[in-house]
């Protein structure tokens, strides 16, 4: 097993939900602290409140990934006599890092809306409200024959050559490569000074442009060249449709017996209805914090019910005219990304064999209670 630091844990954290995936404006990323530091233990919260922050400290945690940004405004001053201040205070004394993942995780492909989507048992799903499009390029890399299988395998499993439910798809086809090796050159196949012609196959794949710098790892490590020839192109063929929310369906059954299966699927105690609760529903949008933006989106795609949380008063009248039920069980339910982001990145560390341990926060940020 390896011993990593904090740069190698985002990183990899990256590849599941990178920054570019993040709305506008969003606070994400290294909120606090330092990643340049050997990393043991990490937890998964969705908010960092003091009595998480105590937790951390009693785990012996070197870094929080928390859904929900501990600076979503900039900050005039950290009085450390203040509640916000004595959190800062604690995880710099403590050496714990905070990277925060908030718009970026609620988009990715299997975040938090798809976290939640799934725990609704919703099926069909498709985005809700579009935001981003994968930006697809193409590699072709020179490989000489006899190394060939062992380049594509590598670009394979590092991600390259996704298409739909396929992966490791590529084109090659065979040519004779040509090279002249100088005075410094330490070549892998002919000598100094010397042309030298190699049966070579020209290997063609395409992958997204967030996994360029995997794969391109990937390559320069299986390929046996000192000096590797490789083209990359942006492709103006559209890429996977991503953003915020989802929109699946159901067993049909009434509003009421719905609102019973979220308050379960979600482990809250009460939600808050807007509809007719004999109304039959099978065409379920959800979207997880605060979805007052989109409840036009959830219509306009045909759903009978919009899962969400914090929704406003005047907002609800709205929905309501427009035949648009509504289930909100609160914002907290985004705790499912605890026990989700946990279990995917404890799975990523495994295939890397980093030493390191990751667990959920087990603390109850929910404000709210039902009395």
């Amino acid at each position: 097993m390896k011993v990593v630091n904090g740069h190698q844990i985002i990183q990899l954290f990256e590849q599941f939900s990178p920054k570019s995936y993040a709305m506008e404006g969003d606070r994400i990323g290294l909120q606090i602290g330092r990643l340049n530091k050997p990393i043991e233990n990490i937890m998964i919260a969705l908010d960092v409140l003091e009595e998480v922050v105590d937790e951390a400290i009693e785990k012996n945690v070197q870094l929080i990934i928390a859904h929900h940004p501990p600076i979503f405004r900039p900050l005039k001053s950290i009085a450390t006599d203040t509640p916000s201040g004595r959190i800062i205070e604690k995880l710099i004394k403590h050496d714990i890092a905070v990277y925060a993942a908030h718009t970026n995780l609620d988009v990715a492909v299997g975040g938090v809306n798809d976290m939640l989507a799934e725990a609704l048992q919703l099926t069909n799903t498709e985005v809700l409200y579009p935001t981003t499009e994968i930006q697809l390029k193409k590699l072709v890399v020179y490989v000489p024959e006899q190394s060939a299988e062992v380049v594509k395998k590598a670009l394979g499993d590092a991600g390259a050559g996704s298409i739909g439910d396929y992966s490791h798809c590529l084109f090659s086809s065979t040519g004779t490569g040509q090279f002249l090796p100088g005075e410094r050159t330490n070549p892998h196949i002919g000598q100094q000074g010397k042309l030298e012609t190699v049966v070579e196959q020209r290997v063609e794949t395409i992958f997204p442009e967030h996994l360029e710098k995997r794969i391109l790892s990937a390559m320069f490590k299986s390929h046996p060249y000192e000096e590797v020839a490789y083209d990359i192109y942006k492709l103006e063929n559209s890429g996977e449709k991503l953003g915020l929310g989802r929109i699946g369906e159901i067993p049909e059954m009434s509003l009421r017996d719905f609102a019973n299966h979220v308050k379960q699927s979600l482990d809250v105690s009460g939600v808050r209805v807007v509809g007719d609760l004999n109304s039959k529903v099978k065409k379920v949008a959800v979207l997880g914090g605060d979805g007052n933006k989109y409840f036009i989106s959830a219509k306009f795609k045909g759903a009978d019910v919009y899962v969400t949380g914090d929704m406003y008063y005047h907002v609800a009248h709205d929905a309501m005219m427009m035949g648009l039920n509504i289930v909100d069980p609160g914002h907290n339910v985004e705790k499912v990304m605890k026990n989700g982001v946990a279990k995917k990145l404890a799975q990523m560390c495994r295939e890397k064999e980093f030493k390191v341990t990751i667990f959920p926060s087990e603390i109850n940020t929910d404000p709210f209670q039902f009395v």
